[in-house]
């Protein structure tokens, strides 16, 4: 798509945009429903063939003639309590530029340079952190390590020439540089900025300022009970984060919560009391991460064993089901694997970029073979180390066992062999066989109940999925 044909079809989604929402928010949910239908249609013409059918597009349309469905009163209260401009620069960038424009062309330069090459952009933009968590590699680093402004807009830069416009910033805590992150969204206006936050630094100037600039989300990390919480974090941490919720909700930001979900907490987190707390606070959406045991000293014994992660499989699609559930959309990173075919890392659909500059598969995989002060955004996504993901993937035919970290440990020990990266964890460099060591018992637990899902929801033989590339099914 050339500049001017994409400036006419951002200037079309814009218009309608406008248009949906305000005949939505004066007409009521059968105005947006039928506005739903038109942005469809608009949509139509930049859909991927490959990825999406006539068929499903269809069926998209289909869907959202229902104004009386679930998610057409989620979207409905959405697009009637956002901030408009909040609601209309994420829609148009995470919609138009990214799933639409931006992932036609990045499909592109994957075939043009035979290599991974991500959609969505996570990167530190520092270390250092105002609070001091248990079990947190920030609370080690200290205020050591940061990007300069020049460095991320480098990164966004570079990146939205490759067709990336969602950008997601963890850290340590990045709104401890909330000032140089404003700048750079009003800078880059056909990206998206969604911050990875734990919500403590969250005030009324800084809440202006996002609708100022309109293209920003959070998620806000939370762990269960004010019990659970402030043992870990802090005493009163809980309850700033709750404060925090309610001052975006009154200014319509749009934000969700970032939940790791461990044996000590996963009914909690996945309770209907928890959800009711969170929709009740402005709460739209959960990202849930399995525990990762990463770094010197990780607790193994926070690892679910198997009941517990079948468990979280099911309860998760139960709350976000078209039917019953809750209001809430949530997904689950390692349970939601067959929906994307395996592991998205290594660049597939995204990348992670370090405090220090070290371009990594994986926010939980720390090894590499490229960073961003030596070698341009390309480069680094045509590092060795992803070239063996793009070989690798998927890691497993069944897709309740994606990571060759988790469920397949010895691929990642394998891979970085191959090669030749090194070790970018900033606290104490650890090798794949110490990974290895502490994920293969958790990974040999999980295999038999992992397959016999599979194998009963895709009607796979049994023990299939081991010598399995990707079924499909």
């Amino acid at each position: 798509m050339n500049k001017l044909t994409h400036a006419a079809g951002r200037a079309a989604f814009s218009a309608a945009a406008d248009t949906a929402i305000k005949a939505v928010r004066s007409g009521g949910p059968e105005k947006m429903a039928e506005n739903a239908v038109k942005l469809v249609e608009l949509a139509r013409p930049f859909l991927n063939k490959n990825r999406f059918t006539d068929e499903q597009i269809d069926q998209a349309a289909a869907f959202v003639q229902n104004a009386d469905g679930k998610w057409m009163q989620f979207a409905y209260r959405a697009i009637t309590e956002l901030d408009p401009h909040i609601l209309k620069m994420n829609a148009l960038n995470l919609v138009y530029e990214g799933m639409f424009y931006g992932y036609n062309y990045v499909e592109q330069l994957r075939k043009q340079y035979d290599c991974n090459m991500p959609w969505i952009l996570l990167f530190d933009p520092t270390s250092a952190c105002n609070l001091h968590c248990k079990g947190c590699w920030a609370a080690e680093y200290g205020n050591r390590l940061n990007l300069s402004y020049d460095d991320m807009e480098k990164i966004v830069t570079e990146g939205e020439a490759l067709g990336i416009h969602w950008y997601m910033l963890t850290g340590g805590e990045p709104m401890c540089r909330k000032d140089d992150i404003l700048r750079l969204a009003a800078a880059h206006q056909e990206s998206v900025f969604h911050l990875f936050t734990n919500g403590t630094l969250i005030d009324e100037a800084f809440c202006q300022e996002v609708k100022k600039v309109g293209n920003m989300a959070f998620f806000l990390s939370i762990e269960g009970s004010e019990e659970s919480n402030d043992s870990r974090r802090g005493e009163g941490v809980y309850g700033r984060v709750l404060r925090a919720m309610d001052l975006m909700k009154e200014n319509g930001l749009l934000f969700g919560t970032s939940i790791c979900y461990t044996k000590a907490n996963y009914k909690a987190v996945t309770s209907d009391e928890f959800l009711d707390m969170l929709i009740a606070h402005g709460v739209r959406f959960n990202w849930y991460f399995h525990y990762m045991p990463i770094g010197d000293g990780a607790n193994v014994d926070l690892m679910l064993d198997p009941d517990e992660r079948e468990y979280m499989l099911h309860r998760v699609r139960e709350i976000r089901g078209l039917t019953g559930g809750k209001p809430i959309f949530c997904i689950d990173f390692q349970n939601d694997g067959e929906y994307i075919d395996g592991c998205i890392a290594g660049g597939r659909q995204y990348a992670h970029i370090n405090p220090n500059g070290d371009v990594e598969p994986c926010v939980f995989i720390h090894y590499s073979n490229a960073n961003i002060h030596d070698k341009s955004l390309l480069e680094c996504l045509q590092q060795p180390l992803f070239r063996e993901y793009h070989k690798g993937q998927p890691f497993n035919g069944n897709h309740l066992r994606p990571c060759p970290m988790l469920e397949n440990p010895e691929l990642l020990g394998e891979m970085v062999a191959r090669s030749g990266a090194h070790s970018t964890d900033l606290q104490a460099p650890e090798t794949p066989s110490d990974v290895f060591n502490r994920c293969k018992p958790y990974a040999v637990a999980w295999q038999p109940k992992a397959d016999e899902l599979w194998a009963s929801e895709h009607g796979c033989a049994p023990g299939a999925c081991a010598a399995c590339a990707g079924c499909g099914k």
